[in-house]
Protein backbone atom coordinates (compact mmCIF):
# COMPACT_ATOMS: atom_id res chain seq x y z
CA UNK A 1 0.00 0.00 0.00
CA UNK A 2 1.90 2.49 -1.35
CA UNK A 3 -0.48 5.42 -0.20
CA UNK A 4 0.03 4.09 3.97
CA UNK A 5 4.17 3.27 4.50
CA UNK A 6 3.47 4.20 8.14
CA UNK A 7 1.12 1.71 8.43
CA UNK A 8 3.91 -0.96 6.45
CA UNK A 9 6.16 -0.04 8.55
CA UNK A 10 4.53 -0.56 12.02
CA UNK A 11 3.33 -3.88 10.64
CA UNK A 12 7.21 -4.91 10.17
CA UNK A 13 7.73 -3.64 13.19
CA UNK A 14 5.02 -5.36 15.11
CA UNK A 15 5.55 -8.49 12.69
CA UNK A 16 2.17 -8.49 11.61
CA UNK A 17 1.72 -10.82 8.38
CA UNK A 18 -1.08 -10.66 6.64
CA UNK A 19 -2.08 -14.10 6.71
CA UNK A 20 -2.53 -12.66 10.72
CA UNK A 21 -6.19 -10.84 9.85
CA UNK A 22 -6.49 -10.99 6.25
CA UNK A 23 -6.99 -14.83 5.57
CA UNK A 24 -10.57 -14.73 7.30
CA UNK A 25 -11.68 -11.66 5.09
CA UNK A 26 -10.37 -13.33 1.82
CA UNK A 27 -11.73 -17.02 2.31
CA UNK A 28 -15.45 -15.61 3.47
CA UNK A 29 -15.18 -12.00 1.51
CA UNK A 30 -15.73 -10.85 5.02
CA UNK A 31 -18.85 -12.89 5.62
CA UNK A 32 -17.65 -14.46 8.76
CA UNK A 33 -16.73 -11.44 11.02
CA UNK A 34 -18.35 -8.54 9.42
CA UNK A 35 -22.06 -7.00 10.08
CA UNK A 36 -24.48 -8.61 8.07
CA UNK A 37 -25.25 -4.91 6.15
CA UNK A 38 -21.60 -4.56 5.56
CA UNK A 39 -21.33 -8.12 3.90
CA UNK A 40 -24.28 -7.88 2.00
CA UNK A 41 -22.91 -4.85 -0.20
CA UNK A 42 -19.82 -6.19 -0.29
CA UNK A 43 -21.04 -9.35 -1.97
CA UNK A 44 -23.31 -7.28 -4.08
CA UNK A 45 -20.21 -5.38 -6.02
CA UNK A 46 -18.35 -8.97 -5.11
CA UNK A 47 -20.59 -10.67 -7.33
CA UNK A 48 -20.88 -8.13 -9.88
CA UNK A 49 -17.11 -6.60 -10.28
CA UNK A 50 -15.40 -9.85 -8.75
CA UNK A 51 -12.60 -10.86 -7.14
CA UNK A 52 -11.01 -7.70 -6.59
CA UNK A 53 -13.38 -5.77 -4.51
CA UNK A 54 -12.77 -8.55 -1.44
CA UNK A 55 -8.63 -6.50 -2.04
CA UNK A 56 -10.13 -2.94 -1.74
CA UNK A 57 -12.43 -4.00 0.60
CA UNK A 58 -9.51 -5.18 2.92
CA UNK A 59 -7.21 -2.02 2.06
CA UNK A 60 -10.25 0.35 2.59
CA UNK A 61 -10.36 -1.03 6.28
CA UNK A 62 -6.78 -0.88 6.54
CA UNK A 63 -6.79 3.25 5.06
CA UNK A 64 -9.89 3.79 7.59
CA UNK A 65 -8.29 2.66 11.05
CA UNK A 66 -5.13 4.19 9.92
CA UNK A 67 -4.64 6.80 12.27
CA UNK A 68 -5.86 4.38 15.18
CA UNK A 69 -3.58 1.12 14.18
CA UNK A 70 -0.35 2.72 13.63
CA UNK A 71 -0.09 3.29 17.31
CA UNK A 72 -1.16 0.10 18.25
CA UNK A 73 1.15 -2.77 20.02
CA UNK A 74 1.29 -6.00 18.63
CA UNK A 75 -1.64 -7.56 21.16
CA UNK A 76 -3.78 -4.75 20.46
CA UNK A 77 -3.07 -4.34 16.72
CA UNK A 78 -4.37 -8.29 15.84
CA UNK A 79 -7.38 -7.66 18.18
CA UNK A 80 -8.41 -4.26 16.56
CA UNK A 81 -7.46 -6.11 12.94
CA UNK A 82 -10.31 -8.37 13.66
CA UNK A 83 -12.73 -6.10 15.36
CA UNK A 84 -13.09 -2.99 13.59
CA UNK A 85 -15.24 0.39 14.93
CA UNK A 86 -18.65 0.35 13.82
CA UNK A 87 -18.23 3.53 11.70
CA UNK A 88 -15.37 1.31 9.45
CA UNK A 89 -18.01 -1.30 8.42
CA UNK A 90 -20.53 1.57 7.19
CA UNK A 91 -20.94 0.48 3.45
CA UNK A 92 -21.87 3.68 2.59
CA UNK A 93 -18.45 5.14 3.53
CA UNK A 94 -16.20 1.78 3.01
CA UNK A 95 -16.99 0.82 -0.26
CA UNK A 96 -17.25 4.10 -1.86
CA UNK A 97 -13.29 4.39 -0.68
CA UNK A 98 -12.39 0.56 -1.52
CA UNK A 99 -13.07 1.44 -4.91
CA UNK A 100 -10.46 3.89 -5.40
CA UNK A 101 -7.87 1.50 -4.84
CA UNK A 102 -6.55 -0.33 -8.14
CA UNK A 103 -5.54 -3.94 -7.82
CA UNK A 104 -7.12 -5.07 -11.05
CA UNK A 105 -3.46 -5.12 -13.00
CA UNK A 106 -1.92 -7.23 -10.63
CA UNK A 107 -5.27 -9.82 -10.42
CA UNK A 108 -5.00 -9.84 -14.42
CA UNK A 109 -1.40 -11.23 -14.49
CA UNK A 110 -1.77 -13.76 -12.23
CA UNK A 111 -5.41 -14.96 -14.18
CA UNK A 112 -3.21 -14.76 -17.48
CA UNK A 113 -0.62 -16.99 -15.79
CA UNK A 114 -3.01 -19.40 -14.36
CA UNK A 115 -4.41 -19.96 -17.98
CA UNK A 116 -0.87 -20.75 -19.34
CA UNK A 117 -1.31 -24.02 -18.02
CA UNK A 118 -0.37 -26.96 -20.32
CA UNK A 119 -2.62 -28.15 -22.57
CA UNK A 120 -4.91 -31.37 -22.41
CA UNK A 121 -4.32 -31.91 -18.40
CA UNK A 122 -6.38 -34.25 -17.03
CA UNK A 123 -8.55 -33.27 -14.42
CA UNK A 124 -6.17 -34.38 -11.59
CA UNK A 125 -3.57 -32.18 -12.60
CA UNK A 126 -5.77 -29.27 -13.39
CA UNK A 127 -7.16 -29.86 -9.38
CA UNK A 128 -3.62 -29.78 -8.70
CA UNK A 129 -2.16 -26.72 -10.26
CA UNK A 130 -5.15 -24.87 -9.11
CA UNK A 131 -4.30 -25.54 -5.87
CA UNK A 132 -1.01 -24.62 -6.31
CA UNK A 133 -1.88 -21.50 -8.07
CA UNK A 134 -3.86 -20.03 -4.71
CA UNK A 135 -1.32 -21.01 -2.53
CA UNK A 136 1.22 -18.96 -5.18
CA UNK A 137 -1.45 -16.37 -4.98
CA UNK A 138 -2.12 -16.12 -1.17
CA UNK A 139 1.73 -15.90 -0.91
CA UNK A 140 2.20 -12.87 -3.57
CA UNK A 141 -0.68 -11.16 -1.81
CA UNK A 142 1.03 -11.46 1.34
CA UNK A 143 4.11 -10.59 0.28
CA UNK A 144 2.68 -7.68 -1.72
CA UNK A 145 0.76 -6.19 1.16
CA UNK A 146 3.61 -6.26 2.99
CA UNK A 147 5.92 -4.58 0.36
CA UNK A 148 3.10 -1.83 -0.19
CA UNK A 149 2.96 -1.12 3.43
CA UNK A 150 6.63 -0.36 3.51
CA UNK A 151 6.85 1.19 -0.16
CA UNK A 152 7.80 4.81 0.08
CA UNK A 153 5.30 7.37 -1.09
CA UNK A 154 5.78 8.89 -4.84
Amino acid sequence: MEHMPKLGQHFVEEMINPSMYASQWFITVFSYSFPFHLTLRVWDVFLYEGIKVVFQVGLALLRFCHDDLVKLPFEKLLHALRNFPEEATDPDVLLPMALTFKVSSRLEELQKEYQKGPEGSSETSSIKRHQALISKTMSRVSSRVISNLTADKK
